[in-house]
């Protein structure tokens, strides 16, 4: 390379530097991560959708500790793709607000610059967050029935959303519990009739603290109202519909939380009610108020159903052969005995153990789930006599796993409906050739044929093997497998093993029922000889 004059060499160190092609970025991208970071109170904002309206009941006491403390813990932000600012990821928004008041009160530069904790925005970010913010203000100083009311209603909308179509008040539930927020399927109904029939009309009186068991019983007085309304009104024209009577009497009263009385609403509607329809007042109010009648329910002794003995001697009476003079009435007298099961038989047949119940909770159960509109709990004693609890085909249908009828109570034929209900198993796997039908024991035992067998196959015999308690030498070696095939066979943990059918499920359960039974007259037998 030749040399350089001075005045190249001056040349060269006086040109321009080498320029980037790219662009510089004007901010730096979040964090994908959870990352600390310092922001300021300018870059922060409340969340949006926050469901606490009021203040915070416990405000002066937490400003007080942070004054004195400062924050205990970094509160976790979060920003949505595209925005220029940071808003709190899930409750916070106290803290936040008592943060800018210290700091127009002080100018301390701790509660301007706040070490956060930053998430990244989730895929369902708008629902983690609402949730997020219904669970942490319920820990953090709890929120007014209507706030949860909105709240619980904004999700609905973003579940609906999410989803494409309406939801029931029970996948709302659900789906709410699933993100992190438990609420039972009743309270979403009375915090949808408080959205929708008791905010328009009082709100001052809901956002003061109104609480749930006084919107229930708005609520209760509503619905009741409303179907005295319609049986009374029914083909007459009338100035004005229901809901409009129901929001302006309603509206009267919000005034002061403490001087709420949904009785005096009650007492004024039915009133309004009165007058409008031209009916006696205390003929509405029969309709409408049936607290007396509750109260006397729950603190009456309940009706005691029929003794043992009264009914024996109605289903005796009920199935009396009816005897008719003449030459064919002396035939009646030779025939058996009608082998006719007592509804007590049937009862006491199908308690495993008795349930530590009594019919005062019960009853009082019942007219708790009717006034909150939930399912009532089933009745033991109606569903067995009335109800068929399960249905499965086959040689022996069933209808009942547990029940044994008195015609089958023995060992030969129980032994004889076990052994086909082994067969229908195996059939299953196109194996029903391998049962084999026992005098003994539980009256079956499998043989394989040393044929080669499908996964499915080999899993339900080694099952009916090791139930039939005569496994053979192969299932007792294989013990690891055994324990691998039985969750599948059950309810599918494997690609390889099918599922047992319903219907060999149910026989399934029939089957141990069933050999249960023999055995305890194996042993019944046992012990007398001895």
């Amino acid at each position: 390379m030749a040399d350089l004059t001075p005045n190249e060499m001056a040349g060269k160190l006086l040109t321009e530097g080498f320029s980037p092609g790219a662009q510089v970025a004007a901010e730096l991208t979040d964090p994908i991560v959870d990352t600390p970071m310092v922001v300021t109170l300018d870059e922060l904002r409340p969340y949006e959708l926050d469901p606490r309206l009021t203040r915070n009941p416990l405000y002066d006491e937490i400003k007080a500790s942070i004054k004195e403390r400062g924050l205990d813990a970094a509160p976790p932000i979060t920003r949505r793709p595209g925005a220029d600012h940071f808003i709190i990821r899930n409750g916070g928004n106290t803290r936040l607000a008592i943060l800018r008041e210290l700091w127009s009160e002080t100018k301390d530069e701790r509660f301007f610059r706040i070490p956060c904790l930053f998430r990244p925005w989730p895929e369902r970010g708008e629902i983690v967050a609402l949730t997020g913010h219904l669970a942490e203000n319920e820990l953090r100083g709890g929120l007014t029935f209507i706030e949860r009311a909105l709240g619980v209603e904004k999700a609905r909308e973003f579940y609906e959303e999410e989803r494409g179509q309406p939801i029931t008040q029970s996948e709302l539930a659900r789906l709410l519990r699933g993100d992190g927020y438990s609420v039972q399927q009743s309270h979403i109904s009375r915090m949808r009739d408080a959205v929708q029939y008791l905010l328009p009309a009082i709100p001052n009186v809901l956002y003061a603290g109104l609480g749930r068991h006084q919107v229930e019983r708005l609520a209760v007085i509503r619905k009741a109202s409303e179907r005295t309304w319609e049986h009374h009104a029914k083909g007459r024209s009338l100035a004005t519909d229901f809901d409009t009577l129901f929001q302006e009497v309603l509206g009267q009263f919000d005034v002061s939380v403490d001087d709420f009385s949904a009785g005096r609403v009650q007492d004024e509607l039915i009133g309004q009610m009165s007058a409008m329809l031209g009916t006696n007042y205390d003929v509405l109010a029969l309709s409408v108020n049936e607290s007396g009648s509750r109260h006397r329910a729950l603190t009456s002794t309940p009706e005691v159903p029929p003794s043992s003995a009264t009914l024996s001697t109605r289903v005796e009476h009920s199935n009396e052969v009816e005897t008719v003079e003449g030459p064919g009435a002396s035939q009646n007298e030779n025939l058996p005995p009608l082998n006719v099961e007592r509804p007590t038989d049937v009862l006491q047949e199908h308690i495993v153990s008795p349930a530590p119940t009594t019919l005062r909770l019960q009853t009082i159960q019942r007219m708790v789930a009717d006034e909150l509109g939930d399912e009532a709990p089933p009745d033991f004693t109606q569903n067995v006599l009335q109800s068929v609890p399960v249905q499965a085909g086959g040689v022996y249908p069933i209808s009942d796993v547990w029940y044994i009828e008195p015609g089958l109570d023995n060992p030969d034929n129980l032994r004889t409906h076990i052994s086909q209900f082994a067969r229908e198993i195996a059939a299953e796997a196109s194996l029903a050739h391998c049962i084999d039908d026992e005098d003994t024991g539980i009256g079956f035992s499998c043989s394989n044929h040393n044929e080669d067998m499908t996964p499915s196959g080999r899993a339900i015999v080694m099952l009916l093997e090791s139930v039939s308690g005569k496994p053979s030498r192969d299932t007792v070696a294989n013990n690891e497998q055994m324990a691998a095939a039985l969750p599948a066979l059950l309810h599918g943990q494997d690609p390889q093993i099918k599922r047992l059918s319903d219907t060999a499920l149910v026989q399934l359960f029939r089957l141990v029922r069933l050999a249960r039974r023999v055995l305890e007259f194996e042993s019944e037998g046992m012990g007398r000889s001895s």
